[in-house]
């Protein structure tokens, strides 16, 4: 059995899937409260402005991979009408379960698929846009992944991904302090799980950073990338265009 991260630990990849399950299940009740708590809101417009740069428009098929609670889906969903779709889809049935009724409490019934990134169930050349928020750093073989979107994208198709990266040097004692003191308390005292927050700000520290994050999305096949750093590398968005 192959070895990964999980956080700082090194653990099996199929211990890795089951912990990463387990972290989810635990604060799927709480996850969108605690986004706005420990990014003092900010990931609303972190998402607002992926949304911006993807440009959605009407008749696209759009699929939004590690949906969770919905935040893409409700907001490009009705950007594609009249005639296009956004498919919401999770690894994990908690969150998914949060955000189809997020979704049908806004009146709006997607497509809903429990699905693993790394084997998706959909054919060649499909959609017109592939988005992941905050979901590829948990992905066990994040090169797999890649090239998974990169297959169901259509020819001009564009990939998106916002996700946790590096901070600018400057502002790294202040992150870390941050990240590894006040996280992991909130998770307590919010989610009633100190562990999970712990292993967010662990998980941060061992995904790719921008450049290396870059050149996976070039190796995955995309013929060019670029990288939007938001919030001083708090938040990095990498955009890939399929050629």
């Amino acid at each position: 059995m192959s070895q990964t991260h999980f956080g700082f630990q090194t653990v099996d990849e199929r211990e890795k899937a089951r912990r990463v399950r387990a972290v989810f299940d635990s604060v799927a009740p709480r996850y969108d409260l605690m986004n706005d708590l420990m990014s003092a809101g900010l990931h609303r417009w972190w998402k607002a402005y992926t949304v911006m740069v993807a440009n959605p428009q009407p008749g696209q098929r759009v699929l939004d991979i590690a949906g969770g609670t919905g935040d893409l889906g409700l907001a490009i969903a009705p950007k594609v009408q009249p005639g296009g779709t956004v498919v919401h889809t999770d690894i994990n049935e908690s969150m998914l379960r949060e955000g189809r009724n997020r979704l049908l409490d806004h009146g709006l019934v997607l497509p809903t698929v429990v699905c693993d990134a790394e084997r998706l169930p959909f054919a060649d050349g499909y959609f017109d846009l592939v988005t992941v928020a905050f979901g590829l750093r948990n992905m066990t073989h994040k090169e797999l992944a890649l090239r998974e979107m990169y297959r169901v994208l259509k020819v001009g198709g564009k990939l998106l991904v916002l996700e946790f990266s590096h901070v600018a040097p400057p502002l790294r004692k202040a992150y870390d302090w941050y990240s590894f003191h006040v996280l992991p308390r909130l998770g307590r005292w919010v989610a009633g799980d100190e562990a999970s927050y712990r292993y967010l700000a662990e998980s941060i520290r061992v995904h790719p950073d921008q450049e290396t994050l870059r050149a996976m999305v070039r190796e995955a096949g995309f013929a060019h990338c670029d990288v939007h750093n938001l919030t001083a590398g708090v938040v990095a968005l990498h955009v890939g265009f399929k050629a």
